[in-house]
């Protein structure tokens, strides 16, 4: 089957996630709050939700599951961006990047503590060596030699992928049962009403006019392009595309993010990061090797949902 729309959809997927990191760095916090970018890019996320609703009849969903939906907004919508937005305002857009990667080795352990998974010699190798990574490239925010890092922000965004890790194994069950059409409305709108109150504040006593002068394109890239569309296009492309041929596109985004904050000017690559990111490479390579090797106990995650 000719799957090259999958793989297309893949690509730029990460490759909008990958601008993410240096994007989010040059608006948070110098033009925009946080909790004004956390709200705003929900509302903006949560309009472009309801606009299949033109053409397709919403999905019923049961009762029992409103709860668990909000929830999951809670989770994925309000917590996991105030970690994310707060940790790249506090660190560099290539730690950041880099110890977003960890989500699968997150997700194989969540998986083996509710019997979901089990380990093996290879996954628990992989678990361990990629985790040593992430730990390392963390505390390296509070040395003195990365001055573009801090060690506060590299914990908020390892809090980020803990709370992503989460969601996808503890609600899998419950967003396979509707639409991704619905599980997205009902995260983002239900988000959206959540963080409106912290965030109507700081959007208020946003400087427009700074923005329009000197962040214009990275504030409205950030507000509307990464959230919506590519989780549309990930769920599409996982139609056709194995679970881990998606997770190997997830390379893309640090090595990505790395050139683009260099080239930009936000960040310089240190020798150690390099070792660290190739330490947790391998290791998440080593558990998603795991799952293609007999006997085969479970699909590994997909891609980070952003």
């Amino acid at each position: 089957m000719n799957n090259w729309k999958s793989h297309l959809a893949l690509l730029v997927c990460n490759v909008v996630w990958a601008m993410d990191f240096p994007f989010y760095n040059i608006v948070l916090p110098r033009y925009v709050h946080p909790m004004a970018m956390i709200s705003a890019s929900l509302i903006v996320t949560a309009l472009f939700s309801l606009v299949p609703l033109l053409w397709r009849k919403a999905e019923r969903v049961e009762r029992a599951d409103i709860r668990k939906l909000v929830g999951a907004a809670l989770l994925i919508g309000v917590l996991r961006k105030l970690f994310l937005m707060y940790g790249l305002s506090k660190t560099s857009p290539i730690d950041g990047s880099i110890i977003d990667t960890i989500v699968p080795l997150l997700v194989l352990l969540l998986s083996v503590l509710l019997g979901m998974d089990r380990f093996t010699r290879l996954k628990l190798a992989g678990l361990v060596l990629g985790m040593a990574g992430a730990v390392a490239v963390v505390l390296t925010g509070g040395s003195s030699s990365h001055a573009h890092s801090q060690l506060a922000g590299n914990l908020l965004v390892f809090l980020t992928a803990c709370t992503t890790s989460f969601y996808m194994v503890w609600f899998k069950r419950l967003i396979s049962r509707y639409s991704i059409f619905t599980v997205l409305r009902w995260l983002y709108c239900v988000a959206a009403v959540m963080a409106l109150p912290l965030g109507i504040g700081p959007i208020l006593h946003t400087n427009f006019r700074a923005i329009a002068e000197h962040a214009l394109l990275p504030t409205l890239f950030v507000l509307t392009v990464p959230t919506y569309l590519p989780n549309l296009m990930l769920n599409y492309a996982l139609k056709s595309v194995p679970a881990t041929v998606s997770s190997i596109y997830t390379y893309l985004q640090p090595v990505l993010a790395i050139l683009l904050s260099v080239w930009m000017g936000l960040d310089k690559l240190h020798l150690d990061t390099v070792l660290f990111a190739l330490v947790i490479f391998l290791g998440v390579g080593m558990v998603l090797k795991s799952y293609t090797l007999p006997p085969r106990h479970a699909e590994p995650p997909a891609a980070n949902p952003h």
